[in-house]
């Protein structure tokens, strides 16, 4: 089946009838090429609609419509539309038509996108840029997206320290359409080696005598951070500092960029879906417009692995079926005892993992990590136990039921929480992703120790339980 016919299958099933017939319009606009009216459709509506349809428009439409409309209004459409959505399609167009549309984007967004795609592609688009901003863009795809230096924007204001104050301010005055998309805020001055200096408010810029020089009236010595600062430590660096953003400098103190928190937190925030997404067996990220047999391929990858580990957890059930045939009341515990314990394991799972990225604990603190958690498995364990004990002794009125059930559940509530602290930090030592694996180890572990604590005790005493 061919893939304009997949999306169309995949990602419309479940349009509301509005969404539906919007589509419809937008489609039939774009197939008789009335590019101008499909804009006009696109621009009424709110930008959580526009983005739902663009999406769900097949790709071929997509390409038809960026590229037949105003290029300010095309980087607009891609900017708006996912990440991986906007990567396929400008890989899709020729490469001087996405150069085009990217030079309406901020550099970051530029080198965002372009950083994605393949490497002719993104050297077929870089060369139809101008030298500059070609330039510009080549040295922000150096960087990892979860460092400084690919977080930052390169648009921002810089003069030399020996500029007088009437020159900035005319200078700024002559070049009014330039810096129009510029975040401007403050400017940065620096000596003539593009060494940071201090940092201009524009308060102080206005109101300072005109033959002043800027160095008079900046604020000395400011507090900067490396390209090569990462995430982690960029997110603790906006939660003790009031900035709104802060000067980029490279190895030899020369500025080249500016952080702004808003572009922080959103990266910690993706950093945090992402996460969560590969617990869940999403390794790559997934949109519902995408080729459904693509979309299963990568789902089954993941779930054939975990079939293979629940059934290695359900084998231990195998071995005591004789047991579990004599006190049939075991089958309904062994479901409780193991999601309490995957529950309490996930729970350090989480605080573990939220520690690795705010750079708390490292990942050689296994021992430490673990003696923490072990101590709250024990009280934790202990009340569990207790509790679900004399629910089993209050419903058949045997306390060897109830003592076996709760010392499993003691026990592998314990061992789930040492597990599920410590696993995402031997992941990390051994250079894998934390939350690639924990998820499924940790649930085949529990399961499987708590299959054979409850079965296993209750072997031992079963002429007591039957």
């Amino acid at each position: 089946m061919p893939q304009t016919k997949l999306n169309e299958l995949d990602g419309n099933s479940s349009t509301s009838p509005a969404d539906a017939e919007s589509l419809r319009q937008l489609r039939q606009l774009v197939e008789e090429e009335q590019y101008a009216a499909a804009e006009h459709l696109l621009e009424s509506m709110n930008a959580g609609d526009r983005t739902r349809l663009l999406s769900r428009l097949p790709p071929s439409m997509q390409q038809n419509l960026v590229t037949n409309i105003e290029v300010d209004q095309a980087a607009d459409y891609i900017h708006e539309l996912p990440d991986v959505q906007a990567v396929e399609l400008l890989d899709d167009i020729a490469p001087a038509q996405a150069a085009t549309i990217l030079e309406g984007l901020p550099k970051d967004e530029q080198a965002d996108l372009i950083g994605e795609l393949p490497a002719e592609s993104m050297d077929a688009i870089l060369s139809a840029m101008p030298d500059v901003d070609a330039s510009a863009v080549r040295t922000l795809v150096e960087f990892d997206d979860d460092e400084a230096g690919g977080l930052m924007v390169v648009e921002f204001l810089s003069f030399d320290e020996r500029e007088s104050v009437n020159g900035v301010i005319e200078h700024l005055r002559q070049n009014v359409k330039r810096y129009t998309d510029f975040d401007v805020q403050y400017a940065y001055v620096v000596d003539a080696d593009g060494r940071l200096k201090g940092v201009l408010r524009l308060r102080d810029l206005l109101l300072s005598p005109g033959e002043l020089p800027v160095s008079r009236a900046m604020i000395d010595d400011p507090l900067s951070v490396s390209t090569n600062t990462p995430l982690r430590e960029l997110y603790k660096f906006f939660a003790e500092h009031g900035f709104i953003g802060v000067p980029v400098v490279d190895q030899a103190d020369r500025l080249v960029g500016v952080l702004r928190r808003v572009d922080v937190e959103e990266a910690m925030a993706e950093r945090y879906a992402e996460d969560y997404r590969k617990t869940q067996g999403i390794v790559n990220e997934e949109l519902r417009t995408m080729p459904l047999f693509l979309r299963s391929r990568r789902r089954l990858a993941w779930l054939s692995i975990n079939i293979v580990l629940n059934v290695i957890a359900a084998s231990v059930i195998a071995l005591y079926q004789e047991t579990l045939a004599q006190v049939i009341a075991l089958a309904v515990f062994l479901p409780i005892i193991s999601d309490m314990s995957g529950c309490s394991g996930n729970q350090a799972v989480a605080v573990s993992m939220r520690e690795l990225s705010l750079g708390l604990v490292d990942a050689a603190e296994v021992v430490r990590v673990w003696l923490k958690e072990v101590t709250v498995g024990m009280i934790n364990g202990l009340a569990l136990g207790l509790l679900i004990g004399a629910v089993a002794y209050l419903w058949k009125g045997n306390m060897w039921l109830g003592g076996v059930v709760g010392l499993a559940m003691m026990v592998n509530t314990i061992l789930a929480v040492s597990i599920g602290g410590t696993l995402p930090l031997i992941m990390r030592l051994l250079k894998l992703d934390p939350a690639l694996a924990s998820g499924p180890i940790l649930t085949t572990v529990t399961d499987m120790c708590g299959f054979f604590l409850v079965l296993s005790g209750a072997s031992l005493v079963l002429p007591l339980l039957v």
